[in-house]
């Protein structure tokens, strides 16, 4: 009998493991290397092959920019530590690429995609199963984030008027949502409602800089900032707080990864209006009641006609 090609037999044996090591699997991906080798850092390439595109899938569902095939979403599991990061790689290149995936915040899950790619945009709307008169917001590296897609916070005057972006800076990273007026650079996609005279009234944005590790990691190698909404149960007012649940869902409905940093509370951001003269809680949450803030009484929270699903 002829002897095995060793050159056949390597090429075999590694490509099974590799498949083994970032394929997409219905199952939760765990990984034993506590640090990536060189030689299987995960490419572009790669994750288009993981992602191949299925002609008749394409024809009859165009929004999908990415099919499951039998193997499921991309998951990766990660550790909250910070330790192996590296295995974020695949979910970089995909969010780039136009993927809508859930990730972890300081509060809890959100749905993400890129801030400047309008399908996406229309794709996470579909799986939130929310309207165009939903705004959203974003996930933003830093300050300067904040600055290029806004108006940015109140410095303050020489009349005695607060330092409100002091303040800030002392409460972000942080578990805060700020509503601040949305700048020209930010996609009209992302804060349309309706009728343009409606859309003129209310062109505004919540913006936020998480204090997770995981997500910070995210955000900063991407070269912009993410749009975001809270994961829930598609029946019910509720956060889903387990990443497992969360797969299994939404993949269903066509998400394409989610990055599993374990169970979350039950404890969304605060949301600050900052369109007044005073910065308002209008819904309060994880980050406490600072005091330059003034809190909104009930009445007038019921009667807000503008309240951000922010996770």
């Amino acid at each position: 009998m002829a002897a095995a090609d060793p050159a056949t037999a390597v090429s075999s044996f590694s490509q099974f493991s590799f498949r083994r090591a970032v394929c997409p699997s219905p199952l939760r991906v765990r990984f034993s290397r506590p640090h990536p080798p060189a030689r299987l850092r995960v490419s572009s390439t790669t994750v288009v092959a993981l992602h191949k595109r299925n002609p008749k899938r394409l024809k009859y569902a165009a929004e999908r920019q990415f099919s499951r095939g039998d193997a499921g979403m991309l998951r990766v599991e990660v550790e909250p530590s910070g330790e192996d990061f590296w295995k974020l790689d695949p979910i970089i290149d995909l969010i780039n690429r136009g993927a809508v995936g859930v990730i972890p915040t300081d509060t809890v899950y959100s749905i993400v995609c890129d801030l400047s790619n309008n399908e996406s945009i229309e794709r996470l709307r579909r799986l939130k199963g929310i309207g165009d008169s939903k705004p959203l917001s974003i996930l933003c590296r830093s300050l300067r984030d904040i600055d290029t897609y806004t108006t940015g916070f109140p410095r303050g005057t020489n009349q005695g008027q607060a330092n409100i972006f002091r303040a800030v800076k002392r409460a972000i990273p942080g578990p805060y949502t700020f509503i601040l007026p949305a700048s020209k650079q930010f996609p009209k996609q992302c804060i349309k409602h309706g009728s343009s005279t409606r859309y003129a009234k209310r062109r505004q944005v919540g913006v936020r800089i998480p204090d997770d590790p995981i997500c910070q990691a995210i955000l900063q190698n991407l070269d912009e900032p993410l749009i975001c909404t809270s994961v829930k149960y598609l029946s019910e007012d509720e956060w889903i707080l387990d990443p497992v649940i969360i797969a299994d869902l939404y993949e269903p409905l066509g998400l394409d990864f989610i990055v599993d940093g374990g169970p979350r509370i039950a404890d969304p951001s605060t949301v600050v209006d900052m369109m007044g003269t005073n910065p308002t809680i209008i819904r309060q949450g994880k980050g406490p009641n600072l005091d330059w803030m003034v809190a909104k009484d009930e009445e007038e929270e019921a009667q807000s006609m503008f309240t951000f699903k922010a996770a």
